[in-house]
């Protein structure tokens, strides 16, 4: 009998309300989340299936032994980080208020942590990976006539599709996040 299993799948930065969802079913279902692996692998462990609140918190290595203690007063167990994010979770037996089954105490947490991930993610890899990476070799490609070139024009030219969509999805989501918690 396996114990163990790996679920592969990928959720943007602004879909960890999604990712928070499709936790607690897993977990209902009686898979728990042991760890993460970057970029989209979920290694989980068999459980008792239960109602398990699960909670992602971006904190991107700023987080104190402070935070963590706070964190375990509140009932949540630290399952572990991956790429910036903090993944917790807590029994839904042990919420006795809406308030007991979230990380954040008010809406200005929850855009402050937005806020937080448009500046320190969205932002910096537009300006590095696209600056830095795509430009430079989509212009080398267009400029010279060798037939490689071509086919890596080509090939940046699908990658930087496929980035401009993924940036435009992220930011157009975060920014319905933000306003979702300012009219709250």
């Amino acid at each position: 009998m396996n114990n163990r299993k790996t679920a592969i799948r990928f959720f943007t930065i602004a879909d960890y309300e999604e990712e928070e969802v499709w936790l607690h079913n897993q977990h209902k279902n009686g898979w728990k989340l042991s760890r993460m692996i970057p970029p989209c692998f979920f290694i989980f462990e068999k459980c008792t299936p239960e109602d398990v609140t699960y909670r992602l918190d971006y904190k991107n290595n700023t987080e104190t032994n402070n935070y963590f203690q706070i964190i375990r007063d509140y009932g949540w167990e630290y399952i572990g980080r991956c790429v910036g994010w903090l993944y917790l979770r807590k029994p839904l037996s042990e919420t006795y208020s809406e308030q007991d089954g979230e990380i954040f105490s008010d809406n200005e947490s929850r855009i402050e942590m937005i806020n937080h991930v448009a500046k320190t993610r969205l932002l910096p890899s537009c300006l590095i990976i696209f600056l830095c990476c795509v430009l430079p070799n989509l212009s080398k490609g267009i400029e010279t006539s060798d037939p490689l070139a071509t086919v890596f024009t080509v090939v940046f030219s699908i990658l930087t599709l496929i980035y401009l969509y993924l940036l435009i999805h992220c930011g157009f989501k975060l920014r319905k996040l933000r306003k979702k918690y300012t009219n709250d």
